[in-house]
């Protein structure tokens, strides 16, 4: 199948849903992507009021670039679920996404996100196991870990010997980064070598660490933001990487 030089390995300045509708259908691979967790509207974290504790100074309690990270809860739902749909049109059908996100406790009650991820092929939950985690409210333990959504289509395999990797991960967060809320390059790693896609999409590409992990695979990559400070940050990135690969 033909695919667009205008994507492939590029880092595209725009909206998820509406750059992943230029895409065609089948074409990509796998998407690897975490999206803005809406943290700013949370009742218990301590982000939206300000406190923000040891993060008081970080990154992510200042908040993202071009976007506010406050969508009504509807808003955020709607808006997820559209980008979801974009990327199950554009995997074929042994195509797969993981698809990271957060559990929260919002108003005294679990947020699990199924109001997103519901409906869709849901294969398996894989459990992001971090270091730290902050917490303002004494009804709950500090949070330690995220989630990653395997959401597959039904010709989906891994590569031979990656079923062997059990379903919890435990990777430390990306600590040297300018992004607020960075994926740590093992993690994708551990994704992308588990897997034959030749085409690898993040439409949340951030700092552009997807197509880091593409990169060190001999993988081809897309990423998509909004931001065009960190659409520069990844190609800045990306470029100092392929300079580094090149000296291996």
């Amino acid at each position: 199948m033909k695919f667009s030089k205008d994507f492939k390995n590029q880092i595209i300045c725009g909206s998820a849903v509406d750059v992943m509708k230029e895409i065609p259908g089948g074409s990509v691979h796998l998407v690897i992507t975490s999206p803005p967790y809406n943290l700013k509207n949370s009742t218990g974290n301590g982000m939206k009021d300000g406190r923000g504790g040891k993060w008081a100074n970080a990154a992510l309690q200042k908040g993202y670039s071009n976007h506010d990270d406050c969508m009504p809860h509807d808003e955020y739902v709607k808006w997820q679920r559209e980008c979801l749909i974009e990327m199950m049109r554009i995997i074929p059908e042994n195509g797969a996404i993981f698809y990271n996100h957060k559990w929260r406790v919002q108003g005294g009650l679990l947020q699990d996100r199924q109001d997103i991820v519901s409906g869709f092929p849901v294969r398996q939950v894989i459990i992001w196991r971090r270091k730290g985690g902050f917490n303002f409210n004494p009804g709950y333990f500090v949070p330690t870990y995220e989630v990653i959504y395997l959401i597959a289509k039904p010709k989906f395999k891994l590569s031979p010997k990656a079923s062997g990797h059990g379903d919890v991960w435990e990777f430390t967060q990306e600590m040297n980064n300018e992004h607020p809320a960075a994926f740590p390059v093992d993690l994708i790693d551990r994704i992308v070598s588990s897997t034959s896609a030749e085409i690898i999409l993040d439409p949340f590409m951030g700092s552009g660490t997807t197509a880091l992990s593409a990169i060190n695979f001999k993988r081809d990559y897309i990423g998509i933001d909004i931001s065009p400070e960190y659409c520069e940050m990844a190609r800045k990135r990306i470029k100092q990487h392929q300079a580094q690969v090149k000296l291996w």
